[in-house]
């Protein structure tokens, strides 16, 4: 994919509030994402929003031979490029949204998800999108899985905290632009209620973009 930072920059471009930047991410933040996850223990995995493929790639380098990648883009220009440049048969790339990720689940046999990887930018989205997101991923997760996102901002964080019992933070600086990194186990499955805390989260005075 020689033109990924092309295709990178012309779909953000066209859809900066679908796309997190307009830059791949760098290696270095690629390792420091995936190194907390139990590659033995990963049978199916999903991705959000891979873009042009650089934590796709990565994860496939892990994951077991028998497991199952699946790739959730709604840019038809990212997903044309990934099933171009990629012909592992362990990576099933969809153009959909994370919204459905219980339905492309199913659609593949796949059964819930043991690791679900995001870096679709919430602080863009629709708050009621972006829960609609997080209570999806709770579903679609077996419950020893592992959520883990990378986002600019911090908008993503109350959604977390209140769907998973346990969550790890960090940060990584190198990278354009630097971002907060998350790994989230234990979800709660009791989502129901949630939706009144997080519209209150949002109200109390720190806007949802607003950066630690």
């Amino acid at each position: 994919m020689k033109d990924t930072g092309l295709v990178a920059a012309t779909e953000f471009l066209r859809h900066p509030s679908m796309v997190g930047s307009a830059f791949p991410a760098t290696a270095r933040m690629v390792r420091h994402v995936l190194a907390p996850l139990t590659w033995a223990d990963i049978r199916v995995a999903v991705e959000y929003g891979p873009g042009s493929g650089r934590f796709t790639f990565e994860m496939l380098r892990h994951m077991r031979h028998d497991a199952r990648l699946l790739a959730i883009e709604t840019s038809g220009a990212f997903v044309e490029k990934l099933r171009a440049a990629c012909d592992d048969p362990r990576l099933i790339v969809i153009e959909g949204t994370a919204g459905a990720v219980g339905r492309h689940l199913a659609a593949h046999h796949l059964g819930r998800a043991d690791c679900i990887l995001s870096g679709l930018p919430f602080s863009t989205l629709d708050h009621s999108d972006a829960q609609g997101i997080m209570d999806e991923t709770v579903a679609a997760l077996a419950p020893d899985g592992i959520f883990a996102a990378y986002q600019m901002r911090i908008a993503i964080r109350p959604l977390i905290d209140r769907r998973f019992a346990s969550v790890r933070y960090g940060y990584e600086w190198w990278n354009i632009p630097p971002c907060h990194l998350y790994w989230a186990t234990q979800p709660r499955r009791d989502v129901s209620d949630l939706r009144g805390t997080d519209l209150e989260a949002a109200g109390s005075g720190r806007k949802p973009g607003d950066c630690m």
